[in-house]
């Protein structure tokens, strides 16, 4: 039962990784919720609404992206400072991304 529970952590880890990198790619502006869905849902890592919600949260709480639009239905994120210098490789990672080796 545990490698299920091992396999579902690394496949959180990667889509926060990639929800980064996408933030990242659409800098300064960020990205729509359903635009970073297309692009986990494009690289094999299928998520549903509430599940990227979820991982956008946990970000957030990480201070890593900021999220604008809760109130609208559709959410907005764009990385904060310390989510750039994630991506960059400026600062270490904390666990819970699965930022591969520079």
């Amino acid at each position: 039962m545990s490698s299920f529970f091992d396999l579902h952590q690394k496949r959180k880890e990667e889509a926060r990784w990639r929800i980064l990198r996408v933030l990242d790619a659409g800098r300064p502006i960020g990205a729509s919720e359903h635009i970073i869905w297309q692009v986990l849902n494009g690289v094999k890592i299928p998520f549903s609404p509430n599940e990227l919600r979820r991982e956008l949260d946990y970000l957030r709480e990480c201070e890593l992206i900021e999220i604008d639009g809760e109130d609208t239905g559709t959410w907005y994120a764009k990385l904060t400072r310390a989510g750039i210098d994630v991506v960059e490789y400026t600062v270490p990672v904390q666990p819970g991304i699965a930022r591969p080796p520079k």
